[in-house]
């Protein structure tokens, strides 16, 4: 196997220009994973850019179209390291069309605030999304001048 395995994850906010609230998924496998919650996303397919691949998993997963905003810095350029295989890039996005569900690989959805971070902390995070959040938190807490959008 060459290469790491590209992950996607969309930090679905109510509003890119002024975020409030996160939108967050609960897993529902597989079962080391099973009731934490994550970004929604999912792999990226051979030939898809990663941009599509989060717009086609956000439609999969929670049957919305989304208007992605900017790439949340990661942590190397491949992004945020998952595990030893995979690392994912994660985009801001906003609900540009549908009403979010849990269609695939979630049970539950939940809007979370993010002022104050104590709701987003409280959460138990698939691990490896865990400093994603944290570095979610920093950004929102600091875009008061700074737009979310690309």
């Amino acid at each position: 196997m060459t290469g790491l395995i590209n992950v996607v994850g969309g930090a679905v906010v109510d509003s890119l220009s002024s975020p409030s609230r996160l939108l967050v998924a609960r897993r529902t496998a597989p079962p080391q994973f099973a009731g934490m919650w994550e970004f929604p996303g999912g792999k990226v397919e051979p030939l898809e850019t990663a941009e599509d691949a989060l717009h086609r998993e956000l439609r999969e997963e929670l049957g919305v179209g989304v208007r992605l905003g900017a790439e949340l810095p990661g942590e190397t350029a491949a992004g945020w390291p998952l595990n030893a295989k995979a690392s994912m890039r994660v985009w801001f996005a906003e609900i540009a069309d549908g009403e979010p569900r849990p269609l695939e690989d979630h049970d539950e959805l939940r809007w979370i605030a993010l002022a104050g971070s104590s709701e987003a902390l409280a959460l138990p995070w698939i691990p490896a999304d865990f400093p994603i959040v944290r570095a979610l938190l920093a950004v929102v807490a600091g875009s008061e001048r700074v737009s979310l959008d690309s």
